[in-house]
């Protein structure tokens, strides 16, 4: 039996990045499944279950990070299916990027706005 923290995580998981977020998951628990374990619990029973930020803001947050870091593209184009499963729109998304050149340089908005298309494309194919 899973702890409460795991529950609600597993829930704030499947509410964001639903079979993205799970299929990030389900292919750690051949690899570390403690692993798996600790992203749900913290990141999604903690962090993203708090109030003070409602869901779209926090997925603003974090794909505005993930592009910044410009290192994370698999993880950043789980969380743009994410910010578009809560409320974000892809002109939103697009303006993400375009602030992120500001402060993360022009490479970094490059490849956020190049994971952006990959996701849209493969939203439009019917690929979540």
């Amino acid at each position: 039996m899973k702890s409460e923290r795991y529950q609600r995580g597993w829930e704030k998981l499947a509410e964001i990045d639903g079979k993205q977020g799970e299929r990030v998951i389900e292919a750690l628990r051949n690899i570390a499944p403690d692993f798996a374990d600790m992203i749900i619990e913290f990141p999604f029973g903690d962090v993203y279950s708090r109030p003070g930020l409602d869901l779209k803001s926090r997925e603003i947050a974090t794909v505005a990070a993930l592009t910044a870091l410009g290192t994370a593209g698999p993880q950043l184009r789980v969380h743009i299916h994410g910010a578009l499963n809560v409320g974000c729109t892809r002109p939103e998304i697009i303006e993400i990027m375009i602030q992120m050149a500001v402060y993360a340089g022009f490479p970094a908005a490059l490849n956020g706005l190049f994971a952006a298309k990959e996701v849209f494309d493969q939203r439009d194919a019917g690929n979540e």
